[in-house]
């Protein structure tokens, strides 16, 4: 793939994460796996702010609990 990407003046391939492969003009298709959670976070943009947004309904709900059981520790 290297040898044709020099060789080749705009050579054009496609990685299909979701289906778990790379496609190129000459080489075929080449198989490659990635773990479940990274690929998540890959296809959704997620970085270590967005998975803690995702869990956002469950952080509220925490945190709704925790100021019932301990209001003195939310004083403003």
């Amino acid at each position: 793939m290297f040898k044709e990407a020099i060789s080749n003046k705009g050579f054009n391939l496609t990685v299909d994460l979701e289906a778990g492969y790379i496609k190129g003009a000459q080489i075929g298709d080449i198989n490659f796996s990635v773990d479940n959670f990274r690929r998540h976070c890959l296809l959704n943009g997620l970085d270590d702010i967005g998975l803690t947004l995702e869990q956002s309904d469950f952080i509220k709900q925490y945190e709704a609990k925790r100021k019932a059981q301990a209001p003195w520790l939310f004083a403003e």
